[in-house]
């Protein structure tokens, strides 16, 4: 993985972190919505692994944030 893509995926766990706490989840909260473990949310999460997320998968952590899914790029944007 190349460092912009790296950095990309870095700020998307960030910004997915950012709603999740927004909203008063869990990690465990939202991996029981979405059907992804408890330590793949950790890792999507976590700003220094190298953990890649389907759009399926993006599409359910959006619904169980209760968000569009163009905010989980766009929060520093």
């Amino acid at each position: 993985m190349d460092e912009k893509h790296l950095r990309q995926y870095r700020e998307l766990g960030l910004t997915i972190a950012y709603y999740r706490k927004l909203k008063g989840m869990s990690q465990q909260q939202l991996a029981d919505a979405t059907g992804i473990s408890r330590t793949h949310v950790s890792n999507i999460e976590a700003p220094n692994a190298r953990t890649s997320v389907s759009l399926d998968k993006l599409f359910s952590i959006a619904d169980a944030l209760e968000i569009p899914v163009k905010n989980l790029f766009s929060l520093h944007g």
